[in-house]
């Protein structure tokens, strides 16, 4: 099953090996929601999806609402705007209309139709990415079916990581899939700063010794290595359509960084 969202960093194509490092439990807790792929691919009891975007989690939670009522929407728009001018003339109606019931579907519009389904906000916080031109973008409709189905089971939230991580409860499996050290960290007006790199990884490390089976991926850089030292490594070769030097082909080096916590909780 494919994501509703292209999504720079999807890890539809590692499931297959992230799945074998995630261990049971009875909620996973996802402090960077990004497409969902890990919700879609795994199969646990409950779910707490978080993202500091508010547009991906109104989309997520416009979904769950009501499917029907949003695709209904949502065609319409591929149907009269899939054009260069459309596109643009959507994007300004995103940045400056701010209707409630139009937002969801238009963040579905943009990214399917812009450069590469990059999600990318200026400092004034708008949407910025150029049109794709595509001549017929698809629209993911039994994915969109399928991920309110699974949503069921979910909690969506808007926050950040560490507010994310403050809720944990006995028994919660954490993945973190932040934005990717030397690549991946300016697709939110905020950014993720290298300071972010280390304020994450002092709570990870904080939370597995109390107990907490923790994951993270990220690219497997001097500073990766370093920060999650104390964690198992799992080197994999994942592929990359951005965020690859020149010369480096369409893949690049991660890690799985994967706790070995005590048993405190």
């Amino acid at each position: 099953m494919s994501t509703i969202l292209k999504w720079a960093g999807n890890k539809t194509a590692i499931m297959s090996e992230l799945k074998k490092h995630l261990p049971a439990g009875p909620r996973l807790v996802e402090p960077f929601a990004g497409s969902c792929a890990v919700m879609m691919a795994t199969d646990y009891p409950h779910y707490l999806v978080a993202d500091i975007n508010p547009d991906l989690i109104n989309l997520y939670r416009d979904i769950a609402t009501d499917a029907s009522a949003f695709i209904e929407r949502a065609k319409h728009l591929f149907k009269i705007f899939n054009s260069e001018d459309g596109y643009y003339d959507s994007r300004d109606s995103f940045n400056n209309d701010k209707e409630p019931e139009w937002r969801a579907p238009l963040f579905l519009f943009l990214n399917r139709h812009c450069y590469r389904g990059l999600c990318r906000y200026n400092k004034k916080g708008e949407f910025n990415v150029p049109y794709g031109n595509y001549k017929k973008p698809y629209f993911p409709e039994s994915e969109i079916r399928a991920f309110a189905e699974k949503a069921i089971r979910a909690t969506f939230i808007c926050a950040s990581y560490n507010e994310t991580l403050g809720l944990l409860v006995p028994g919660d499996v954490v993945y973190c899939d932040p934005p990717y050290d030397e690549t991946f960290n300016d697709y939110h007006t905020e950014g993720f700063t290298e300071c972010d790199q280390y304020r994450l990884a002092s709570i990870l490390e904080r939370r597995s010794s109390e107990g907490y089976q923790v994951v993270v991926s990220n690219s497997s850089t001097l500073l990766t290595r370093s920060l999650y030292r104390d964690f198992k490594h799992h080197k994999i070769t994942a592929p990359r359509n951005m965020g690859v030097k020149g010369g480096a082909g369409k893949s690049a080096p991660e890690i799985i960084a994967v706790s070995k916590p005590s048993r405190n909780v």
